[in-house]
């Protein structure tokens, strides 16, 4: 399980590019691939620049897929049955399993962030947290306000996305039939919805011009939560996810019925392992983002 953006902060990944030598060839293959020092931003900052989503994007995918090249050339590579990701996580995940290389996935997903930052610029929105109140509601209330779900991300947390003032208009409902809380996000654009659509058609040709290859197993599809097998899927799952909502709850109730009972979150932060205990309580969650917590997983497994 891989995370998406907002999970970043300055210093992420250095610990392990000092420790472990598979993650170091990760980061400096993203920096001669991108032709700047990517790493230097995720190990010094500033933090306003890391933020942008030009930069971000890229940094948080070099991060998650450094951390799972020291897991793999470890003396415990795990075995997975399927992999996900959370909106930008889905280019890890695809990664994770085999259908696009390292490097490749850290040049697209810049290549999506400038292009979604380029979107915002044109069609400038916001994005906010709705906490404790049911999706019924919410949704009818994106309705009459006309803004977008763009993720349901467990149960009692989703978020929304649209125009700015339509929005706080949201948002204020929300509080009035009974939220906990609205949190507004740092973004440069509202997410996951058709104000999104301008980044549509460049992504789609930049996707495809990879040479992708078949996922060595599924990987768990945001927009559909449907396991990806072939090339083809992958292709429009990434150009149609822009759009639409990612449904990083209704994919891990689908893992969750499919069997999986131990999920591990690989990346900086912890968010998703909350998001599957809220929406899994029964699964078991692993959390590997940084060297303390990846020498705890060398050192004892998964048991």
């Amino acid at each position: 399980m891989f995370p998406g953006q907002g999970a970043q902060f300055v210093g992420m990944g250095r610990d392990i590019y000092d420790t472990f030598p598979a993650a170091r060839q990760v980061f400096d293959r993203a920096d001669v691939a991108l032709g700047f020092a990517l790493t230097r931003l995720c190990f010094q900052g500033p933090a306003e620049k890391l933020r942008e989503t030009v930069n971000v994007q890229a940094a948080i995918v070099a991060v998650s897929l450094a951390l799972l090249a020291a897991i793999q050339h470890s003396s415990r590579p795990l075995a997975a049955g399927f992999s996900a990701g959370h909106s930008l996580g889905e280019y890890s995940a695809l990664a994770a399993a085999g259908a696009i290389p390292p490097s490749e996935a850290i040049v697209l997903a810049r290549r999506r962030g400038e292009l979604m930052q380029e979107a915002g610029a044109l069609n400038p929105g916001a994005m906010s947290a709705v906490i404790g109140l049911d999706e019924s509601t919410l949704e009818t209330i994106c309705r009459e306000t006309g803004v977008y779900i763009a993720n349901y991300n467990s149960p009692g947390q989703i978020v929304i996305s649209g125009e700015a003032a339509k929005i706080e208009a949201a948002g204020k409902q929300a509080l009035e039939k009974g939220a906990r809380k609205v949190v507004p996000l740092e973004v440069s654009g509202a997410f996951h919805t058709p104000l999104m659509a301008p980044a549509v058609k460049g992504l789609a040709a930049v996707v495809g011009k990879v040479k992708w290859a078949e996922p060595e197993f599924p990987v768990i599809a945001n927009t559909t939560a449907e396991p990806l097998h072939s090339v083809a899927s992958i292709k429009k799952e990434l150009a149609g996810q822009l759009t639409h909502s990612v449904r990083w709850q209704q994919s891990i109730e689908a893992l969750t019925a499919l069997g999986v009972d131990t999920f591990v979150e690989i990346g900086p932060g912890k968010v998703l392992a909350g998001l599957i205990k809220r929406t899994s309580p029964a699964a078991r969650t692993v959390n590997i983002g940084d060297a303390i917590s990846l020498r705890e997983y060398i050192d004892r497994g998964l048991d």
